[in-house]
Parts: structure tokens; sequence; C-alpha cells
């Protein structure tokens, strides 16, 4: 819990109240290798905060996944659409390694927001921290050839990149594993 109260102070400072309020609410999650933490047509009922472990996040387009993020340790995950409209999702979310995580139910954080002022300065800078990311990813898909989306996750993501098979890496760029082949062997 200590990673999780670290990631928030650093934002703004919390509350003994609302730390008291964190303890008692938050849960603590293992997941192994390969195992969901949400699927396509659940409804998104909790935040993770990973301590340990590598998490994606999918979705299924004529059959085929397309991975939408990854998220490491010290990261928030949560199928973003589902979760704030409480509604079924499209998206897996799903353990590449065995996971550590903290989560937070919906309505714990609707609570949380309405009690304790400093959750909403800390929420307002994590959501654009990963609004932010969000729109970068789609800048470069769009205007970025294959080589160069490659190199990018290369120089902005190295642990992720030895972390990540490369058919999800190839899913999350846009781009085949042959590509990445060819692209690693200096033939693209």
């Amino acid at each position: 819990m200590k990673e999780l109260l670290s990631l928030l102070n650093n934002i703004h400072p919390v509350t003994p109240l609302l730390q008291q309020y964190l303890f008692r609410t938050v849960q603590q999650h293992q997941f192994s290798k390969k195992d969901f933490l949400l699927k396509a047509g659940e409804i998104s009922h909790r935040v993770y905060f990973i301590k340990r472990g590598l998490l994606r996040a999918y979705y299924l387009e004529n059959g085929q996944e397309i991975c939408s993020k990854f998220m490491k340790e010290g990261d928030l995950i949560v199928s973003v659409i589902s979760f704030f409209k409480q509604k079924p999702g499209y998206e897996y979310i799903q353990a590449i390694e065995d996971c550590e995580v903290y989560s937070l139910r919906y309505d714990e954080l609707q609570y949380m927001y309405k009690n304790f002022r400093e959750l909403n300065i800390i929420a307002r800078v994590l959501i654009s921290k990963y609004y932010v990311l969000s729109e970068q990813r789609l800048y470069f898909l769009r205007k970025k050839k294959a080589a160069e989306r490659y190199y990018m996750m290369v120089r902005y993501f190295p642990r992720i990149m030895l972390r990540v098979p490369d058919k999800y890496i190839a899913s999350f760029l846009g781009i085949s594993k042959e590509t990445i082949s060819r692209i690693r062997s200096g033939k693209y």
C-alpha cells in the first residue's frame, strides 16, 4: 500500500483521513500470468494500481487481438469507457506476468471524490497524464511509419520491450511480427 500512497502523495499531500479510508477500502489482489482482470462484455467496477507485474488491455477486431495499452509497476489500469460509464465494455485486461495489484471500486472512488478534496486534485493530474499518453499513441499510429513507431517504443519504453512478447508489441504498434523482424534486421 505504501507504493500507492507514495504515488498519491507525490501529486498532492494525502490527509490522514483519506489515508485511513484507503486502508479500509483498498483491496489487494494476486493475478497469475494470463489471468483476466476484466473481459469484454463485463462492467469494469474497479480501478487497479499495479504494485508488481505487467498487464495489457486489448480488444478483438474480426477475431484478432488489438493491444491498446501496457501498464507496469506504479501505473493504474482501468477499462476507461466501461469504468466511467459503468456499462459493459469491449476491452479485456490480462496479466502478462504474475501481478500484485491494489484495487478500488467505482462507488468507493465516487465517495472519495465527494468527501476528500485532495483526491479530486490527484485524479485530475492522473487523468491528464493518461489522456496525454493516449493522444501521443494515437498521433504516432496515425502519422508515423512502422519503423518510427517501433523505435519510439524502444526509446521511450525499453523495459516494456524486454517484457512483452513481440506479438503484443506488433499489435500495439499496428504492424506484423514479420515487420518487427525486418525492422530489427535493417531490412525494412
